[in-house]
């Protein structure tokens, strides 16, 4: 088996980025290479073809499978976690619903799924020359490691050397290196390699002499620095990182998309962000929806107690006073639902049994089953083809003849939609932007831009990383004799 864990000082410090990176790094050097991430935790997620219909993954796994040229699958990412609340998340396994885990029982629940994790990362090393994986959160959170199988635990299980990433940009990297390995017990310590620190500015010369103290102090190799690069986003998997798309244009028109608690699949709108004559903002007060030209209701991982927030906020008359100015307004799957007359959910599948009023813009109703719609549907709208995916409880039911629009219906300025990634196929959303907005197609291909920021970061990967010494890392292991940092001493 050769494989490489990607692990991270803190969430968000770059191991996305750098798995991504290196997946193109070493499918343009010709060798299969399969991304995985044991568990994965967030409302963004993606369909793809499985033996038996569709699986569904972490966006981030199904981007990484694009990296690598390869085919994404299940075994891909082996356990999605899909928050519901903060003490509770609805469990992805292997592509399928399998049930959920809360707070209470996280230890044994995370037990119940590591057989399963680790099956699927030998199943991916036995068919791919390497296996690149990414961890999650940091591998140093010691009041999680008992049952950890997603970063030391997935490395002991494995074998597997270990590169920590970290984000010099927040600050406090070197420490932040340290202790990650200092607080890790001399089994995981083993397995530590070395580092790759992120998001570096300035002058290279001024950091060095830090790198060196760093691999004396730890007897790790630093295997390189990334710089910042702002031209560098991928498909987001955290609500954490949402961010607007500001036009540079005068005069741009304006789309607000609902900032929901529970937002999920919000790359739908990543492809309106690169429309240069759109200013994207996410919006979570009325003020913010008063000048907007077009209004977009995203998915969401609670449909009802959403609605209430959307309600406690006075946005549900923001978003009516918008509709019926004549302005378009946009819900896609819990959006849609939300656009809708009637919400039920008469078993509980969002957790309380319910029945609630929608905002009533469409003539719909939607009931929650417990069966999972996972599909890859195709069609058109207005003779143009579409595509898109859909991942969802809900099932609508047209109460009055509307104007189809990809899996839902339109009414006056009102759409609402089951499918995400729509707006992705160029054609499809130059011809959505025409009739909603009046503004000619742009040209803009979404597909060619993501290729150039994944093209892009295998080229800083290739650039500024040692990638000879990582894959041999991914064939050999951790170097043997790597020193033990006792907790609290250099």
């Amino acid at each position: 088996m050769a494989g490489l864990l990607i692990a991270g000082t803190t969430s968000d410090a770059g191991k996305t980025l750098v798995t991504t990176g290196l997946c193109r790094a070493l499918a343009r050097r010709g060798i299969r290479v399969a991304p995985y991430k044991a568990q994965n935790m967030s409302n963004n997620s993606m369909v793809c073809a499985g033996p038996a219909g569709g699986v569904e993954i972490g966006r981030a796994q199904w981007i990484q499978a694009v990296a690598a040229r390869v085919a994404p699958e299940a075994a891909m990412n082996p356990v999605l976690l899909k928050p519901g609340s903060d003490r509770r998340s609805h469990v992805v396994l292997m592509g399928k619903p399998w049930g959920e885990v809360s707070s209470s029982d996280w230890l044994e629940g995370r037990r119940a799924l590591a057989v399963a994790a680790h099956t699927a990362y030998d199943d991916l090393a036995s068919r791919f020359d390497v296996v690149v994986a990414e961890g999650a959160g940091s591998p140093t959170e010691i009041n999680l490691r008992a049952g950890d199988y997603v970063n030391m635990g997935l490395a002991r299980h494995a074998g597997m050397a270990t590169v920590v990433v970290g984000d010099i940009d927040r600050g406090g990297v070197f420490a932040a290196f340290l202790g990650t390995v200092a607080l890790l017990s001399r089994e995981d310590q083993d397995l530590v390699a070395g580092f790759v620190v992120n998001k570096f500015r300035g002058d290279l010369a001024l950091l060095q002499p830090g790198l060196v103290d760093l691999e004396k102090l730890t007897g790790r190799t630093v295997f390189g620095t990334l710089p910042w690069q702002p031209d560098v986003w991928l498909d987001s998997e955290d609500a954490l990182e949402l961010a607007g798309r500001r036009s540079p244009r005068s005069g741009a028109r304006r789309v607000a998309v609902l900032r929901l608690p529970r937002i999920s699949n919000f790359t739908d709108v990543d492809a309106l962000g690169l429309e240069p004559d759109l200013d994207v903002v996410f919006a979570s007060h009325p003020s913010a929806l008063a000048d907007a030209d077009l209004i977009v209701v995203p998915g969401t991982r609670s449909t009802v107690a959403d609605l209430a927030w959307l309600r406690s906020r006075g946005l549900d008359h923001a978003v009516l006073a918008h509709a019926a100015a004549g302005k378009p307004v946009l819900g896609i799957c819990g959006g849609f639902q939300m656009l809708g007359r009637t919400v039920r959910d008469p078993a509980g599948v969002e957790g309380t049994a319910t029945e609630v009023d929608g905002l009533g813009l469409l003539d719909v109703e939607t009931d929650f089953v417990a069966e999972k719609a996972l599909r890859l549907p195709t069609g058109a709208w207005a003779g143009t083809p579409a595509s898109g995916y859909e991942i969802h409880h809900g099932r609508i039911t047209a109460l009055s003849a509307a104007e189809e629009f990809l899996g839902g219906v339109r009414q006056g300025p009102v759409f609402g939609t089951m499918w995400h990634g729509a707006l992705e196929g160029d054609a499809l959303r130059a011809r959505f932007l025409e009739e909603t907005l009046g503004i000619a197609a742009s040209g803009v291909s979404f597909p060619d831009a993501r290729e150039r920021r994944i093209d892009l970061l295998g080229d800083l990967v290739e650039q500024h990383l040692d990638v000879d010494a990582l894959l041999d890392l991914a064939h050999r292991g951790a170097p043997a004799g790597l020193p033990f940092l006792p907790p609290g001493a250099p």
